[in-house]
């Protein structure tokens, strides 16, 4: 049986607003409307630095997210993390500040 609200099979997740967005546990799908959503409830908590994790594997993912962000009129800059920060398995979005 359905959960109020929810679509049929699928839970509602409740995340962390901390700044750092795995995106391991989603659907490719899910992104579009994930990012915009995530990076907006980071920047109304006064986070500006966020840590998108989307994985090595093809690039594909990465692809997505750079594809957003590149949209987005809040992203101030994006680049791939260093060494310490999942190299290119994540990518590092500094976003405007609310005023």
């Amino acid at each position: 049986m359905d959960e109020p609200g929810g679509e049929e099979g699928f839970e509602a997740v409740e995340l962390p607003i901390d700044g750092i967005l795995d995106l391991h546990t989603f659907q490719p799908g899910e992104v579009r409307d994930l990012l915009p959503e995530y990076l907006a409830l980071c920047r109304g908590k006064g986070i500006i630095e966020v840590r998108i994790i989307h994985g090595k594997g093809t690039g594909t993912l990465r692809e997505t997210v750079h594809s957003i962000l590149k949209r987005l009129p809040e992203v101030v800059s994006f680049k791939l993390a260093g060494e310490a920060g999942g190299s290119w398995g994540a990518t590092v979005v500094t976003l405007r500040p609310m005023r």
